[in-house]
């Protein structure tokens, strides 16, 4: 069975919460200055989806947006793919950073597992941006040019960034525990003019010094003219590993004024990608206006940052949430950097920087929050959280007793918002509102201006049932293109094959009717559908089942449907130490999944192993390790240097080779 919606809210915000938000703020603005009044969250969604360009038109207008030169509609067609958004606007998404530099607080606070910290005022900012620009032209970076980083989540790589941007140059990151062969896989495609690389990274008590890579990078990439070294092992560099490298010292030592490139709304900011470990990634073009009016509206209404307000979200450079940790600049946030392994020396290790910071908002991976809830970690019993007024969790669905674990652990008056979007619109479909309760095991809402729905097999919006999770109207933060795809094949297969002119997104959803809101909750992807004796369930469910098992740490489950072979279901688990897989462990299991779900879902056999296959950005592999038991060659399913943990791969190869090699009744 489906997981029943708990009844009641497990947090309601104050008046006090309610009164302050900037939500509420908006729609006295909309009142003021639109005429228009809304009951609900519910009638406010509606409005945002039914008319996108008055919508969109209020968050520019409400937001300030700075250009120089006004837009002639907000939108050509509402079509989809193709929609064409804010012509005639020019404008940079620095501007919109800068215009809240101050004195009375930095804007960028930094620290790495080794406890060293640094901090950057917002003039220091200006001055090392104005001054990498600067070099940057001088060095033959012009608007359009790829300028391509290898470097961790350190200050000196939201510079880059945000010199980058305001050339008007594009922008594309990998993190350096990402191998070469995975970081050309990207970099290859997108043929950058500028590498800005580190010297090594530092990672659970280990020093990685990365010259060796960055020399391969460097071979492989014939369009860099030129490649910048950031010191992050130490001050100084052995400038004898990177011959003819430019010193990041010098790049930013220039005096020089914050001059931006004003450039078309839908101008190439960034270039992100597709996890890439079943096969080449799809490299995602995303503009300046399309991820800023985005980041605007989920930044400063859904999350409710406010200028002032202290944020940390943990994340890598390669994954999108350090484009979410860049965004709270935008509102006039401090931008708190966390460097290096969330679980060490310990999993106390983030709560201390949360509390020794006074952060407001601290967001991570739902894994890392399931980690530390199992792990038994007290937050409220290691450090002070008086100043923490959110949680956010993202990259995977958290489950309901996680939801109990952070109210009974960290502290019971904090807003927790799930989101669930991502890479591909650089936001997010489903998520919160500081306004709304929160019911356990549900994201709050739908996002404004998303006209997401879930639909069934006939493509009808359903409501309490699941369903694929679409799309239904344009939206300004909808990627660009993809690199070389002219003619946008590989863009359509993506999002739009399944239902024409209306975006598939690839999870189950099932949309919960609330008093206050339509909440949601997501099943797990739709391609890795479990199919069960006619009934579909998405796998989600299962590992909530399993994982609610204290000697469960970690789960993975893969449906194989063999031709001319009935199918088999795998469940595989991960222990807590010292843990047997013994029958009545066993029995254990397959009782909780029974209950939870149905007879029909339990697995055909339940295997100890060590670990999980991660991708970089902590989602399970279930579509790989499904293609790599179906027969499918390891190089074809799986890149390790686009893994988290790739070593984990070795026992499923070993498992499907003794698979393949067993007797056709035994399998």
């Amino acid at each position: 069975m489906e997981h029943t919606p708990p009844a009641e809210p497990i947090w309601r915000p104050s008046e006090e919460r309610i009164r302050r938000a900037r939500i509420t703020a908006f729609v006295e603005w909309l009142a003021r200055n639109r005429g228009l009044q809304f009951a609900d969250y519910e009638s406010l969604w509606r409005w945002s989806t039914t008319d996108v360009e008055g919508f969109w038109s209020a968050v520019w207008q409400f937001f300030d947006v700075r250009a120089s030169a006004p837009y002639a509609r907000v939108l050509d067609e509402p079509r989809m793919p193709g929609a064409r958004w804010f012509e005639g606007a020019r404008l940079n998404i620095v501007d919109q950073v800068f215009r809240h530099a101050t004195d009375a607080r930095p804007a960028i606070v930094a620290r790495n597992e080794s406890g060293a910290r640094a901090e950057l005022s917002w003039r220091e900012l200006t001055r090392q941006v104005a001054s990498l620009a600067e070099s940057l032209r001088s060095h033959g970076i012009a608007p359009g040019d790829r300028v391509v980083a290898y470097l961790p989540n350190v200050p000196q790589t939201m510079v880059a960034f945000l010199a980058c941007a305001s050339v008007g140059a594009v922008w594309s990151v990998c993190s350096p525990d990402m191998g070469p062969v995975a970081v050309l896989d990207r970099f290859r495609q997108i043929e950058p003019k500028l590498l800005i690389a580190c010297d090594g990274y530092r990672y659970g008590g280990r020093t990685y010094d990365r010259a060796s890579v960055v020399a391969e990078i460097r071979a492989a990439l014939p369009t860099l003219a030129h490649t910048a070294i950031v010191p992050v092992l130490g001050e100084s560099l052995d400038a004898s590993k990177f011959p003819g490298a430019l010193a990041w010292k010098d790049l930013v030592a220039r005096k020089a004024e914050l001059h931006t490139e004003q450039v078309a709304f839908d101008h190439p900011l960034w270039i992100v990608y597709s996890s890439g470990t079943t096969g080449v990634p799809k490299a995602i073009v995303h503009g300046h206006g399309g991820v800023l009016l985005e980041a605007l509206k989920g930044i400063g209404l859904h999350r409710d940052v406010q200028a002032g307000d202290r944020f940390h979200w943990y994340t890598s450079t390669g994954w999108i949430m350090w484009n979410v940790q860049f965004s709270c600049l935008l509102v006039g946030a401090t931008s708190c950097l966390y460097d290096g392994n969330p679980g060490w020396p310990d999993l106390g290790a983030l709560w201390r920087f949360v509390a020794d910071e006074r952060i407001d908002f601290f967001g991570a991976g739902a894994a890392f929050y399931a980690n530390c809830m199992k792990a038994g970690i007290e937050p409220a019993q290691i450090a002070d959280f008086g100043s923490l007024r959110t949680l956010g969790s993202t990259g995977s669905p958290l489950p309901p007793e996680a939801y109990r674990w952070v109210y009974a652990h960290v502290k019971r008056d904090v807003w927790l918002v799930s989101i669930a979007g991502g890479t591909d619109l650089a936001g997010a479909f489903l998520t919160g509102l500081p306004t709304l309760p929160v019911y356990e095991g549900e994201m709050q809402c739908r996002a404004l201006g998303l006209k997401v729905e879930a639909w069934d097999d006939a493509g009808r919006p359903v409501l309490d049932e699941v369903g694929e999770l679409v799309c239904a109207a344009p939206f300004p933060s909808m990627p660009l293109y993809f690199w070389n795809d002219p003619e946008g094949r590989r863009y359509r297969e993506s999002y739009f094959d399944a239902y024409p002119g209306v975006w598939r997104h690839g999870d189950w959803l099932r949309l919960v009717p609330r008093p206050e809101a339509v909440g949601a909750i997501i099943y797990g992807r739709s391609d890795a559908t479990i199919n069960r004796h006619g009934i579909r369930m998405g796998t989600a469910e299962l590992y909530r089942a399993v994982e609610a098992i204290p000697d469960v740490l970690d789960s993975l489950v893969v449906d194989l449907e063999y031709l001319g072979r009935a199918s088999y279901m795998p469940l595989f688990v991960v222990l807590r130490e010292g843990v047997e897989l013994n029958d009545a462990l066993k029995q254990r299991i397959t009782a909780r999944i029974r209950e939870a779900l149905s007879a029909r879902h339990v697995p055909d056999e339940i295997i100890a192993i060590a670990e999980v296959p991660r991708t970089l950005s902590g989602k399970k592999m279930e579509l790989p390790i499904k293609k790599l038991l179906l027969g499918h060659p390891l190089e074809k399913v799986a890149h390790p240097d686009a893994m988290a943990n790739p070593a984990s791969l070795g026992w499923f190869v070993e498992f499907a080779r003794r698979r393949a090699q067993a007797p056709a009744e035994s399998k």
